[in-house]
């Protein structure tokens, strides 16, 4: 099972050379091989044995230990370096071997080829834990990715986690645990806040770390998982969540595979009331998978976990500023109740500026009360405003007592029981006015039971006292009211509703007719009926003389089809012919044919021979499931073939009630098509919806397979006459 404990083994790898890692990441919890007893081993360890740390202080592999000593962590700490008795006035043992006390956690600052020893004698050693920094694993080619199998396996043989490789470690801000090399340690952490950081990137996290110290957010714990050959993001993310000092966890995701592991933390956040933030990164239009279908070819790879997100209140950001601003704002301001916003201003034009970034961010801005603008009429100046951007000019600040006046805005406008949080947008307020300014919001702020939250368009060199005090109370700035309006829609409740429905006992029986339609051995009218979906009667036949026969039987104008299970969109090869007579039945079968051999068309069984459906309102029903661990998913939309063009599509996770189906059609910019356009007649509204849900339960039933099921066009009649399924896409091979 690997060396025995010893000073040869250890020798061995300080050899090799005395700088081990490149950058990294870490972060908290309590001690047994339980997942939560590992992470408190990391988190809130005991002891830590600082493996490979050098004796020249410039190195990175002697931060570490500087970090702990200066951050006054209370816990035991052992060097290990065959190499020296003593550093930094500590002994220095020769091995892990040699230490007499319990040792919690193991930081390996020891080069890649040497690793998995060092973690096979933690494990001698009765450590709990050990965070790896070494770069040159699997990011660097099949020689790291197999010493990174290697590494795995003696963690799991030595019954250790690991955290890493290729990491910076980890910090817990209440307990003076900094055990990491990253530079942005290097400097005094704010008080902890609730809100803790885990990402993949050590590089990222050391930016994430340092940028929140500037602004003043003291972060609880900080992590970077690295490579993730044992413990992964969503891991320690679960175990940041389990703890009661921290109510955010803010999380930088360079690619979330695990659909099951995600979907179950954001349903811990959500049951436990706290917030998860997640910066990804990988999303562009190169990461998109090819989708047989209309619905595939329209979304992205990462619409599950976008769909999972906003079920389950996951705030999804897209650089690391904004990343910071959420959580600031989350750290230090009360929970919205809805999203309206009363908006302060010292200037008119900034106020407009903000009140149409709030609407683009899908805020109201709404006209305050006129009993609030009657009292506002008391603090504000003659040529003020007090609707909605309330302005204070400039003026105010030439008021007797125009910080109580200032003070007195604020409460005014939060009182307003059409408001939901309180914006101000400050202009040239500098210097020592700015710096009054500063603590009269300070203190507005933490008497009102509403969010207020503050913009400062000035530059920083003549707003410095002024915005030294904002950070002093943690309290954030943000540079723009564009920043602003954008970070209150991510803290402001969701838009509309996302309920899932149980999906109801009838689709049981229906995975098996799903498969008999794929293989061909059931025809989609038997699905669609199933489903309770009409659908327009429908006959394949395989020579002109049937197709003749089958037109006149089915009677008046029919459409005629291309049937093959290699084609998806008919209409692509000029597969479908419309509003044909019995009588000319025969001669565009002969016709289509033909079409096929030229196109080279494969698994032509024939031709689908259609009766054709009264003109309505074209809708496309979608249903994908990835089979991957995240749920299911149902898209509606305006449908035909110019689907893919106009991209008018509303997606949820599947089942969905019919309040949430309606929902989804009335979110359309095609809604006014089936609500009465003009004059026109109403489309059948209920027959839609009920198409929506019945293919959201199928497609439920189906989530652990890669499936997709695609209706386009649904036709949909006047009001009362119902909706018709003219096209069904089934696709077995989603990757």
């Amino acid at each position: 099972m690997g060396p025995a404990r010893g000073d040869q083994v250890q020798q061995a790898i300080f050899e090799k050379t005395e700088d081990p890692a490149k950058e990294g990441g870490v972060p908290l919890s309590d001690g047994d091989q339980s997942n939560g007893n590992v992470l408190s081993a990391l988190f809130k360890p005991r002891s830590v044995a600082i493996v490979g740390m050098s004796g020249k202080s410039e190195s990175l592999t002697a931060r570490p230990l500087a970090f702990l000593q200066r951050s006054g962590f209370t816990g035991e700490l052992y060097p290990v370096n065959p190499n020296y008795e003593e550093l930094r006035g500590i002994t220095c043992y020769p091995s892990l071997g040699a230490i007499v006390g319990p040792i919690d956690l193991v930081l390996s600052m020891v080069p890649a080829a040497g690793v998995a020893d060092v973690v096979r004698q933690a494990g001698q050693a009765g450590a709990k834990a050990v965070i790896v920094f070494a770069s040159g694993f699997a990011e660097v080619g099949p020689e790291g990715v197999a010493l990174q199998s290697e590494l795995a396996q003696a963690a799991r043989e030595a019954g250790v986690r690991v955290l890493g490789p290729n990491c910076q470690g980890v910090i817990n801000n209440s307990l003076g645990l900094i055990a990491t090399f990253t530079g942005a340690a290097d400097r005094e952490l704010p008080p902890p806040s609730g809100v803790a950081y885990v990402g993949q990137s050590g590089a990222i996290g050391g930016s994430v770390l340092d940028l929140a110290t500037e602004i003043g957010l003291g972060l609880t714990a900080w992590a970077s998982t690295g490579n993730q050959a044992d413990l992964t993001l969503v891991e320690v993310a679960t175990a940041l969540l389990d703890d009661d000092g921290i109510r955010v966890v803010l999380m930088y995701a360079e690619g979330i595979t695990d659909g099951s592991s995600f979907v179950a933390l954001a349903k811990k956040a959500d049951a436990l009331g706290k917030r998860l933030v997640i910066l990804r990164s990988g999303r562009s239009s190169v990461g998109r998978r090819a989708a047989a279908s209309h619905t595939g070819a329209m979304l992205g790879d990462d619409l599950p976990l976008v769909l999972t997100a906003q079920h389950y209140g996951v705030i999804l950001v897209d650089d690391v500023d904004e990343l910071l601003a959420v959580g600031a704002a989350l750290a230090s301001t009360k929970p919205m109740s809805g999203r309206r916003v009363g908006i302060i201003t010292t200037s008119g034009g900034a106020g407009i500026l903000a009140a149409d970034h709030f609407e683009l961010h899908g805020v109201e801005v709404p006209e305050l009360a006129s009993e609030t603008q009657q009292d506002l009429q008391k603090f504000v100046p003659d040529f003020g405003a007090t609707s909605n951007p309330v302005d204070v000019t400039a003026q105010i600040l030439n008021m007797a007592n125009w910080t109580d006046a200032f003070a007195n805005v604020c409460a005014t406008v939060a009182k307003d029981p059409s408001v939901d949080a309180v914006a101000v947008v400050l202009t040239m307020v500098t210097g020592k006015q700015g710096a009054m300014l500063a603590d009269v919001l300070v203190r507005a702020a933490a008497g009102i039971d509403k969010p207020l939250l503050v913009t400062w368009l000035a530059g920083r060199e003549q707003t410095l006292e002024g915005r030294e005090l904002f950070r002093e109370h943690s309290f954030p700035v943000f540079p723009s009211v564009g920043d602003l309006a954008r970070t209150v829609a991510h803290i402001a409740p969701a838009l509309g509703f996302t309920d899932v429905a149980p999906a109801v006992a009838r689709v049981s029986t229906l995975p098996a007719l799903f498969d008999a339609c794929a293989n061909g051995s059931a025809q989609s009218e038997e699905l669609l009926g199933a489903l309770g979906v009409a659908s327009p009667h429908s006959v394949i036949v395989s020579n002109a003389e049937d197709a003749g026969r089958a037109a006149g039987e089915i009677g008046a104008p029919v459409a005629m089809k291309l049937h093959s299970s290699q084609l998806a969109h008919k209409s692509d090869v000029g597969g479908v012919r419309l509003g044909i007579e019995p009588s000319g039945a025969t001669s565009v079968f002969v016709e289509l044919m033909a079409l096929a051999d030229s196109n080279e068309i494969p698994d032509v069984e024939g031709v689908l021979i259609q009766e054709m459906i009264p003109a309505g309102v074209e809708l496309i029903i979608g249903a994908t499931s990835t089979g991957d661990g995240f749920p299911a998913m149902v898209t509606v939309g305006i449908g035909g073939i110019t689907t893919e063009i106009y991209r008018d599509v509303i997606s949820q996770i599947a089942p969905v009630s019919a309040r949430s189906a309606r929902s989804m059609l009335e979110r359309l910019r095609g809604w006014p098509l089936l609500n009465g356009f003009r004059g026109s007649a109403k489309a059948d509204v209920n027959a839609a919806v009920g198409a929506v849900v019945a293919v959201s339960e199928l497609i439920a039933t189906l989530s652990d397979r890669a499936v997709e099921f695609e209706i386009n066009p649904l036709i949909v009649a006047a009001e009362g006459q119902g909706a018709y399924a003219v096209d069904l896409l089934i696709s077995t091979a989603v990757s």
